[in-house]
């Protein structure tokens, strides 16, 4: 069976997100005063050949825990659904 992940990683809501910072700052600049607390991750896109979906997550979770994301200071969550 394919399956396709969808997969948000993200900075670790207790550590500093420079870039999102230096976002929320821009947009005072932009007029948009009202927009702030931005938090910048990354999001992957990927299919997965598997037996079951119970499977297909396990080796989705492998590949974040073990490449995809920074687990020192990013934080991962991905909806997996069945092509």
């Amino acid at each position: 069976m394919k399956f396709k992940a969808e997969i948000d990683v993200m900075p670790k809501k207790e550590l500093l997100d420079p870039q999102g910072k230096a976002v929320s700052s821009s947009m005072k600049n932009l007029g948009l005063p009202e927009i702030g607390n931005v938090r910048i991750g990354k999001h992957i896109s990927l299919e997965i050949e598997a037996d079951d979906e119970a499977t297909a997550k396990t080796k989705v979770e492998k590949a974040c825990k073990d490449l995809l994301a920074n687990q020192i200071m990013e934080s991962f969550e991905f909806e997996l659904e069945k092509l």
